[in-house]
């Protein structure tokens, strides 16, 4: 049995014509032999509107409760398409993510998967030709609704297609690929043909909104392609695939950025064993994600330790720093909402030298200065002052030519 997973985001079902497009792809695959599993988004704006009127009738919803309110976008959207699809004739029939189930754990509005009980899907696929399933949803195992968090379809879709040992997820969007940075904000981005899992990590970790970061995940894990690719076309999109020695032989393949940041400096703290547990630990309690950290050098056994979080985490994140002020010494703490984040990303790094040289040089050209640094094997990213983000990719883009296809060198 050949299976081929399809997800389809918001703006793809957007109303009967997107639907009808939608139709369309599926129906391609199933002339090709394939037998389909859809996964579908709610339409598009539904999820905000449930959320606003969640927020009319409390002030403060209860997670559990927002998520059965939640999962009825994407209950909507599975149960007019596969209408639209028994009206043409195809054998389908849509499943929620209880139905399956899709088994994920307790933390509500952002619940992980934890498995997949496919034995009824591959029943299910003996009888009809396409499975239309919810996205975004799932149960923990006393059988309450849980919702993954935004952009959690792309997971629902990958997970799928790991557990059904599927030969492809097509992820079809408004956009038809990975492009090298954001074309909104540089014109000369251009799609790239395949990006590495690693390369695809760091970019929708860094900000890139093309695939929630736990698909990729997903797919690496089980060695899942993904190609990404546009509704409203039917051009090739990216493939997102395992890296191979040409990927390797290119220097950079994108640039990334984050605006949703911000800078916390705790002034003038003890440098002593215990100091950072008790800075950080309070703060994974809350589920606050800390980003970058940089401390600099001790001076009579005090030091300064500065670090990022998410913009919209910043509020609590102090809240819990005054908590713990006393006990690690700190006589001040400044915070600098109005930072952002932006990242050279290539698994060719690993091979090549002279990166970091090259980046921070054509930041100095446009006198932007840097206020953090950050690495790994495939990264450098760098905090700046979000008035520059823009110049800063369209700078950087342009220093490393990823306007350009690259040229493979040869080993």
């Amino acid at each position: 049995m050949k299976i081929i997973v399809q997800k389809f985001g918001g703006t793809s079902v957007a109303g009967l014509e997107r639907m009808k497009l939608v139709k369309a792809k599926v129906e391609k695959k199933l002339n090709q032999g394939y037998k389909v599993v859809v996964v579908l988004s709610a339409m598009a704006g539904e999820t905000d509107r449930l959320i606003a009127l969640a927020n009319e009738f409390s002030k403060d919803p209860d997670p559990a409760e927002l998520d059965v309110l939640l999962t009825t976008g994407e209950q909507v959207s599975i149960a007019l398409f596969t209408m639209l699809l028994k009206d043409a004739n195809i054998k389908a029939r849509s499943l929620l993510g209880f139905q399956i189930p899709i088994h994920t754990d307790k933390a509500f509005g952002k619940a992980r998967i934890l498995d997949i009980d496919t034995e009824k899907m591959m029943d299910l696929l003996k009888t009809y030709d396409v499975l239309v399933v919810a996205g975004f949803q799932g149960c923990d195992f006393q059988k309450n609704l849980t919702t993954l968090g935004r952009g959690g379809s792309d997971t629902s879709a990958v997970a799928l297609a790991a557990a059904l040992n599927a030969e492809m997820c097509e992820i079809y969007t408004d956009v038809d690929g990975v492009y090298t940075t954001d074309p909104n904000v540089c014109s000369k981005a251009r799609k790239l043909q395949k990006i590495a899992y690693d390369e695809m990590l760091e970019m929708a970790s860094m900000g890139a909104k093309v695939l929630q970061i736990r698909s990729v995940e997903f797919a690496k894990k089980y060695n899942v392609p993904i190609h990404v690719r546009s509704t409203f076309s039917d051009e090739p999109g990216t493939l997102v695939v395992k890296e191979d020695e040409i990927m390797e032989s290119v220097l950079v393949s994108g640039i990334a950025y984050d605006k949703d940041q911000a800078r916390i400096t705790l002034v003038d703290i003890y440098d002593e064993p215990g100091i950072a547990a008790a800075i950080f630990e309070p703060l994974a309690a809350y589920d606050i994600v800390v980003d970058m950290i940089v401390q600099n050098p001790s001076h009579e056994g005090r030091t300064d330790l500065t670090f990022t979080v998410s913009r919209k985490e910043l509020k609590d994140a102090l809240k819990i720093i005054e908590r713990v002020k006393d006990e690690i010494g700190a006589k001040e703490v400044f915070y600098d909402p109005d930072v952002a984040k932006v990242s050279i990303i290539g698994v060719g790094m690993r091979n090549h030298s002279g990166v970091a040289a090259i980046a921070f040089k054509a930041l100095k050209s446009e006198n932007i200065n840097i206020l953090m640094i950050s690495t790994s094997e495939i990264k450098i990213s760098c905090l700046i002052k979000e008035k520059y983000t823009e110049l800063a990719v369209r700078t950087l883009h342009e220093a490393f030519g990823l306007d350009k296809e690259p040229t493979v060198e040869n080993n």
